[in-house]
């Protein structure tokens, strides 16, 4: 069974004056499946923690994008499945940025979303770090 999105919405209606095009809604409602509870994703490779080399929150935000996706299909899932995420980034000024790029990997998929901006991360290079849950449904149901 498919989630159930409630009050489907782009961001390009939702925020006009800003340049955004990310597919979110305001509820999901999910029956039975395996949640998947992801840890803050950080622009770090998964294999050995290693930081990306970049300082830009575009490529940041990819990298962290891919380590979400990547857990998920570990998981046995897909980015359908993801159900809620949280944003943390350390200047307002990356928001554009790093929204557009998550919207890259969102289209279509209508996740609850609450975004934050915070004084600093783990670590001082990071610009951005994302958390999601995702659940994969029981595929007898």
């Amino acid at each position: 069974m498919a989630h159930t999105r409630i009050r489907k919405f782009n961001t390009k209606e939702t925020y006009p004056e800003q340049n955004l095009d990310n597919d979110l809604c305001q509820a999901v409602v999910t029956q039975g499946g395996k949640t998947v509870w992801l840890r803050g994703q950080c622009p770090q490779e998964l294999d050995d923690a290693t930081n990306i080399d970049s300082h830009n929150p575009i490529e940041q935000t990819h990298k962290v994008m891919q380590n979400i996706q990547q857990l998920i299909e570990e998981a046995g899932g897909n980015m359908q499945h993801l159900v809620k995420i949280v944003v943390y980034i350390t200047d307002v000024r990356h928001r554009e940025d790093v929204y557009r790029t998550m919207g890259e990997y969102l289209k279509g998929v209508y996740p609850v979303s609450t975004g934050l901006v915070v004084q600093a991360l783990a670590r001082p290079e990071w610009l951005v770090e994302i958390d999601g849950t995702a659940v994969i449904p029981d595929p007898s149901t």
